[in-house]
């Protein structure tokens, strides 16, 4: 079974570049019954592969396991995971007798999201500064199971004070301190000089768990030069730093707003455009190949399985643009697959490809590319639902220039400030220069002088992703994980502006 099939969640967690290699999130696992083994199945190939086992627990029909499995969670790829049933005895197959059953339950692990907001004040530091006082900032440090110490905060700079108040600051509670709550946390303090050779006032140190007091007595640390502390007997301190507030937030994730019910509808749009060649021709890109999937179908199929499993009903909307119509040839560039313009879904995405075979046998390929029309007609949907109950994702596959550039922006903002985000994916050896434009990633996309929102599209050239030795379970694999990344965070960036917090399980 895959991952969200069962745990009906996914996300891509917070990204913490002091701590992290790869953004994900972490699942913990809890199985039942006796000896469990969990295997997991590699991208793009089918060999399973044993990521761990539970302990056995004797002379019990119902154990309960300590072992948990921990696993990185990606929304954007599909993690088949099999559960193997080791028992000490056999099991008589006895007809009609239930032999007893498996219960699996995912769990995202809280620790991994907290985040911690303070701010610290100085009273009476030392004064470095010859024509003034001194220029404090503070500088703190994670301590390492090793003993060494890896910067992760720096204040900002309070010029000519020896009483600073820093400003609040928020960091995640992996970067201060892994998690562990007892570990310790060194503040060193330091006067700020403009040729970097900044002049150590003194340090302390503390933890989380000291920390998580508050504002109390025990929050007011001596400030302490070492050196200061050798050579002068009678030296107390270097002056005081006082925390004065700590305020702990969870990071809200995708995962939260899935399993309080939020939907992710999904809406494919295809290029019925005559550039694609004529699909009886095993040189289109339509072709119907009995033997294997052409690139339309593989980037629908690659996408589209994947997304499914975020989607209860798996009713899906399935459009096609740039062809003419039976019975009258009339050219439409949003028309239903299934022919039922009043009723467009198709069901899950086998019944979208069912579709899409059974259009290339009716329609005429023609032109030209107008991408505007389909983005309207999934953000007309999604402007009467802005509550955080649903999402939306289209998927455009083209193959060709795009014809309507400037409705197709002019749609695009609209859309930015709706619950949705597009992807395109460009099949065949077309050049594809002004999706890149539409991406957004560099330079955010604009029309008549407004900008978008936010970036809501993520476009990519299935040809970049095509195995070399024609692996194509793979290409689909790679297609998908990458067009699929940005949805978490796009899907975030539209609830945290709006307000909006995940519903209660």
């Amino acid at each position: 079974l895959s991952l969200p099939a069962f745990v009906s969640m996914a996300s891509i967690g917070e990204f913490d570049p002091l701590n992290a290699t790869i953004p994900a999130t972490k699942v913990e696992i809890t199985v039942c019954p006796n000896l469990c083994v969990l295997y997991t199945q590699g991208m793009g190939n089918k060999e399973w592969r044993e990521f761990g086992r539970t302990e056995v627990i004797d002379n019990t029909l119902n154990p309960d396991f300590v072992r948990k499995f921990l696993l990185d969670y990606f929304f954007e790829e599909r993690q088949n995971l099999r559960f193997d049933l080791r028992l000490e005895r056999s099991l008589g197959g006895i007809s009609g007798k239930k032999c007893g059953t498996i219960i699996v339950k995912a769990e995202e692990l809280n620790n991994c999201r907290e985040s911690v907001m303070m701010q610290f004040c100085g009273n009476k530091l030392d004064k470095k500064d010859f024509f003034g006082k001194s220029d404090p900032f503070l500088v703190f440090y994670r301590s390492n199971e090793d003993g060494t110490f890896t910067i992760c905060h720096k204040t900002e700079v309070i010029k000519n004070t020896l009483n600073p108040v820093w400003q609040a600051f928020k960091i995640p509670v992996r970067a201060l301190c892994n998690g562990d709550y007892d570990r310790t946390i060194k503040v060193e303090v330091y006067d700020w000089d403009r040729d970097g050779s900044h002049d150590f006032i003194g340090e302390f140190s503390t933890s989380y768990r000291e920390l998580s007091r508050g504002q109390s007595q025990f929050n007011v640390y001596e400030v302490v030069n070492p050196k200061k502390k050798d050579k002068k007997k009678k030296y107390l301190n270097s002056g005081t730093v006082t925390l004065l507030s700590f305020l702990v937030d969870m990071e809200v994730t995708f995962l939260d707003y899935i399993k309080g019910g939020t939907q992710i509808n999904f809406t494919v749009a295809i290029d019925f455009t005559a550039s694609n060649g004529n699909p009886a021709q095993p040189t289109s890109l339509h072709y119907m190949n009995p033997y294997q999937l052409n690139t339309y179908a593989m980037a629908l199929k690659a996408v589209g399985e994947i997304i499914q499993d975020y989607d209860s009903d798996k009713m899906f909307p399935a459009l096609g643009f740039g062809a003419k119509l039976p019975p009258d040839g009339r050219v439409s560039h949003e028309f239903a697959l299934n022919g039922s313009p009043q009723n467009p879904y198709c069901a899950g995405i086998e019944g979208v490809m069912e579709a899409y075979y059974q259009s290339l046998k009716s329609v005429q390929l023609y032109g030209p590319t107008n991408f505007s029309p389909v983005i309207n007609h999934v953000a007309r949907y999604a402007a009467s639902v802005k509550d955080g109950s649903q999402y939306f994702v289209l998927l455009i596959i083209t193959d060709g220039v795009i014809s309507d550039m400037a409705q197709t922006k002019e749609s695009i903002v609209n859309a930015s400030c709706l619950p949705m985000s597009i992807i395109i994916v460009g099949v065949g050896p077309a050049e594809f220069d002004a999706m890149v434009e539409l991406d957004g990633d560099e330079i955010r996309i604009s029309s008549r002088g407004r900008y978008a929102e936010r970036d809501i599209v993520q476009f990519v050239p299935f040809r970049d992703y095509i195995d070399r030795t024609g692996n194509h379970i793979l290409s689909m694999a790679r297609l998908a994980k990458d067009v699929l990344a940005e949805i978490p965070d796009q899907f975030l960036s539209y609830m945290r502006t709006r307000g909006i917090k995940p519903s209660p399980i």
